[in-house]
């Protein structure tokens, strides 16, 4: 059987992921290294997105902002993972891990904030279609953001405040040092940011279907191309939250069910499907984008002048 890592630690029955104390030296635990190695694909290519978008003036509008916010958080968490391998195995200190696992938990929820943000920005892009390009949709976008990132700040400060279980073991979570209570508020958070954009996503598709009634009553009077790529808008989305589904669900009910006297396997099991959407993410939102694509070219091979002009496109065009 394999041996327990400075990542693990035992409690009555079982063992649990480890964020805080400092174990003796131990061999490395394949499973740290995996999370390791998972946070450096994820920092190097969220990285790369935040680059493009600082380095293009043309990707000032709403809908790069909020993609930026996405590359942002999820560049966060992909350094935060390599951080708590850092400090498990070398460092070793009990004040810089809390400051980890309070990145760790204000990165991942900024990042789940940031996708319910572009799951809004593309509702009201089709619901307001002929007022979304204004000053309003500005102003709007940078609320969001502030409000993403304040509550995301206000979490990952919990654990470094005093809200953790160094001083009593029993009120542990799956995840040292993060008390049980702090986790169910967290995971409650994730269900209701998932039911809020099953149901944006559910009234796009309503939207959708109205204006392909509309394109059939008025098929020679209206161009087709833009509700062809509101359903490449909506299809893409679909994609999202299946991926979003399939990668946080597993993490978010053992987040409730689980206890910290569980084996660490299930802990490990489970997170790391959650690390695996902030490696997807910019492959579905960034580097699909054609704008981004045109700049990844430009920089690498300067085949595509830097000048040229960009088209103007919603976001359900991404």
């Amino acid at each position: 059987r394999a041996k327990s890592s400075p990542a693990v630690s035992g409690g009555s029955g079982g063992s649990s992921l480890y964020f805080s104390e400092t174990p003796p030296p131990l061999p490395l635990n394949p499973w740290d290294v995996v999370l390791c190695v998972s946070g450096t694909i994820i920092s190097c290519e969220n990285a790369i997105v935040v680059a493009i978008i600082l380095y293009t003036p043309a990707f000032r509008t709403p809908m790069f902002l909020l993609i930026g916010s996405l590359a942002t958080a999820d560049l966060l968490a992909g350094l935060g993972l390599i951080f708590h391998f850092a400090f498990v195995y070398c460092i070793r200190s009990q004040a810089v891990n809390l400051i980890t696992v309070g990145l760790l938990v204000t990165s991942f929820t900024a990042s789940v904030g940031s996708l319910l943000a572009i799951t809004i920005d593309r509702y009201l892009s089709l619901y307001n279609a002929l007022t979304y390009y204004s000053e309003r949709t500005v102003t709007r976008t940078y609320i969001m953001l502030i409000i993403t990132w304040g509550i995301s700040i206000c979490f990952g400060l919990l654990p470094i405040m005093g809200w953790n279980c160094l001083k009593d073991s029993s009120t542990c979570s799956i995840v040292k040092p993060l008390t049980k209570n702090n986790l169910i508020i967290l995971s409650i958070s994730f269900f209701m940011v998932f039911a809020m954009m099953l149901q944006l996503y559910a009234q796009i598709c309503k939207i959708v279907c109205r204006h392909a009634q509309q394109i059939a009553l008025q098929r020679h009077f209206l161009a087709t191309s833009h509700y062809v790529t509101t359903r490449k808008g909506i299809s893409t989305l679909a994609v999202i939250l299946g991926t979003f589904a399939s990668c946080w669900l597993p993490f978010a009910i053992y987040c409730l069910l689980g206890d910290y006297t569980y084996p660490a396997l299930y802990t490990y099991m489970t997170v790391l499907p959650a690390t695996y959407n902030s490696m997807i993410n910019p492959v579905i939102y960034a580097f699909r984008n054609q704008e981004i694509q045109k700049v990844l070219w430009t920089i690498c091979c300067g085949c595509i002048s830097s000048t040229m002009p960009f088209r103007s496109r919603s976001p359900s065009d991404v």
